[in-house]
C-alpha cells in the first residue's frame, strides 16, 4: 500500500505516494523489508530509542510523536502515536469492522462470562464465533493465548482482518480504550456489565474509570443498539448520558421501567428467575451459580437472539475457566476458583457459597503489588463479613518484594476472622486441611492466571494447586 493512502486520516501529503510500504511494526526486531515503523512511547521502553534500529532493519519511513530530525527515511510526526497506529492499522486492513458483526462488552465485572455465555448461545445456534478477552482468544476455530484483555490495535485490525466467523465476541478494558486499541472499530451492539472500584492506579478517579468506559458507546455503527445494565447507580448514570446520542438504548434491571425486567421468585422447589421482556415472561435456568450470572445470562435476550434458543443454550453451558469454577473434591470441602479481585465481585462470589448452603467459608485471596491500594480495605471487609475465615496471601507481586507485601496484609488483617500465608499455595493447602466436607474453599484474584511468584508446592496456578492436592 502506498504511504500516503496509509496515512490517510492524519496527513494528505502527495510526496509520499511514491513510497510502497509492505507492513507495520511498532517492534523493532520484527520490522521487515519497506515496513513502516509506529515508534510509541511505552511504560517500560520508547520505541523512538529504537528508531535507528528499524531503520537498519529495512523500515522505508517512521512516524512518531517525538521531534526528530536528519533520518535517513521519512519521519511522520503526529500527536498520539498510539491513535496513529489505530488509523494506520484500520487503513492497513481496510477496516474489517465494518463489513463484520460485532459485539462489545465492557464493565468492571463479568466481562469475561458474558462473552462465554454469547458464544455458547451464538454457536449453538449455528453461527460460528470469533473471540477477544482476558483467558484466551479464537479466531476461525484456532485458540491463542491472550496477555491483553484488549489486544492491541495493530493485531487486532489483523485478527479482525483474517476471521471468517459470522459474528466477533470482544471484550473491551478501559486500558485498551484510554490507548486507542480499539479506535476506529465499529460495534453493533456494546453491553454495559457493571463499575466498581478497579483500576485507580491508571485512572485518576472512579468518574474518569466511567467516562473511559462510555466511551466505547461512541464505536457503535449507526443502526447500533447499546445494552445496558442498570444493576448499579453507574448503568443509570449511563444510560442518562446516552440519551440523545445513542438511538437504541435497551435497559434491564430489577424495575419495570427496564425492557427486560428481572425477577427473583421464590417457590416450593427452592428459587427460580424469570426475565419479563415486553410483557413476555421466560424461566432461566442456568449450572452456572450465583444471581450476578443471571444479569450476564440476560443480556443475550436483548440481541435479537430467538428466546427459546437462549434458554436452551444456557441450560447446557457447563462453565467458564477460572470463573466461578467448581472442583469437587471427594468427601471434602467444595473448592471454587474465580477471578474476582473488587469487592463487589467478592460479595457476589462469597453469597452466591452461602446461597448454595456452604456451612464454613474459607476465602483465599490477595493484592497486586502497586494496584489499587485504596480498594484493599473494602475487600477485606467483604469477605470479613461473608467469609468464616479470611486467608490472605500473595498475589502478583509485581515490583514490591515479599517483604513488603507481607507487612502490608498482615497490617490490613486486624480481624479476628482472618489469617495470613503469604505462600499461595500453602494459603491453599492451609484451607484444603481445615475444611471439611459441606465447607466452601473460594481461591479469588487470579482465575486461569498462572503464577508469577514461585511457591512451595511447584504448581503454576489455583487448579494446578488443588489437582495436585488431589493427588
Amino acid at each position: 500500500m502506498k504511504l500516503n493512502s496509509l496515512l490517510e486520516g492524519i496527513i494528505n501529503e502527495e510526496l509520499l505516494s511514491s513510497i510502497e510500504i509492505q507492513g507495520i511494526s511498532v517492534d523493532s526486531t520484527r520490522v521487515n523489508q519497506n515496513d513502516l515503523f509506529v515508534a510509541i512511547s511505552g511504560y517500560q521502553q520508547d520505541g523512538h530509542d529504537f528508531i535507528d534500529n528499524a531503520i537498519k532493519a529495512g523500515a522505508t519511513a517512521i512516524v512518531g510523536e517525538k521531534e526528530i530530525s536528519d533520518l535517513t527515511v521519512p519521519y511522520i510526526k503526529v500527536a498520539n502515536s498510539r491513535l496513529a497506529l489505530a488509523t494506520i492499522a484500520g487503513n492497513f486492513y481496510k477496516h474489517p469492522s465494518r463489513a463484520k458483526k460485532l459485539i462489545g462488552i465492557t464493565g468492571t465485572n463479568g466481562k469475561t462470562t458474558t462473552s462465554f455465555m454469547l458464544k455458547h448461545i451464538l454457536e449453538e445456534a449455528g453461527l460460528s464465533c470469533s473471540l477477544f478477552g482476558s483467558v484466551f482468544n479464537v479466531v476461525n476455530g484456532q485458540v491463542s493465548s491472550s496477555k491483553h484483555t484488549t489486544l492491541n490495535a495493530l493485531e487486532l485490525q489483523r485478527q479482525l482482518y483474517i476471521s471468517e466467523d459470522d459474528v466477533i465476541i470482544m471484550e473491551v478494558s478501559s486500558h485498551g480504550l484510554s490507548q486507542f486499541r480499539v479506535e476506529g472499530i465499529k460495534f453493533d451492539y456494546c453491553l454495559f456489565t457493571n463499575l466498581d472500584e478497579e483500576h485507580l492506579d491508571y485512572h485518576k478517579d472512579m468518574e474518569e474509570y466511567f467516562s473511559v468506559k462510555a466511551s466505547l458507546f461512541n464505536k457503535l455503527k449507526l443502526n447500533g443498539s447499546a445494552i445496558v445494565n442498570a444493576y448499579n447507580s453507574w448503568g443509570e448514570k449511563l444510560i442518562d448520558k446516552l440519551k440523545g446520542n445513542v438511538s437504541n438504548i435497551v435497559t434491564m434491571g430489577e424495575g419495570t421501567k427496564h425492557d427486560l425486567q428481572i425477577i427473583l421468585e421464590k417457590n416450593k422447589e427452592g428459587s427460580s428467575t424469570l426475565l419479563n421482556q415486553r410483557n413476555k415472561r421466560h424461566e432461566l435456568k442456568l449450572k452456572m451459580l450465583g444471581y450476578h450470572n443471571i444479569y450476564n445470562a440476560a443480556m443475550a435476550f436483548l440481541l435479537g437472539i430467538e428466546e427459546n434458543s437462549i434458554i436452551r443454550s444456557l441450560e447446557t453451558l457447563k462453565g467458564v475457566p477460572g470463573r466461578f469454577e467448581i472442583i469437587q473434591a471427594p468427601e471434602q470441602a467444595t473448592f471454587v476458583i474465580d477471578y474476582a479481585h473488587t469487592a463487589d465481585a467478592f460479595y457476589h462470589c462469597l453469597k452466591t457459597a452461602r446461597d448454595s448452603g456452604a456451612k464454613r467459608i474459607y476465602h483465599v485471596f490477595g493484592y497486586r503489588g502497586n494496584r489499587d491500594e485504596d480498594k484493599r480495605q473494602a475487600m477485606i471487609n467483604t469477605s470479613n463479613e461473608l467469609s468464616d475465615l479470611s486467608i490472605l496471601t500473595f498475589d502478583d507481586l509485581n515490583d514490591v518484594s515479599a517483604e513488603e507485601m507481607e507487612t502490608t496484609l498482615r497490617k490490613l488483617n486486624v480481624q479476628e476472622k482472618g489469617i495470613v500465608i503469604p505462600d499461595r499455595t500453602l494459603a491453599i493447602k492451609f484451607a484444603w486441611t481445615y475444611a471439611s466436607k459441606g465447607d466452601w474453599v473460594i481461591i479469588t484474584g487470579k482465575g486461569v492466571e498462572t503464577y508469577q511468584e514461585l511457591y512451595e508446592i511447584p504448581t503454576s496456578s489455583d487448579k494446578e494447586t488443588i489437582e495436585y492436592l488431589l493427588q
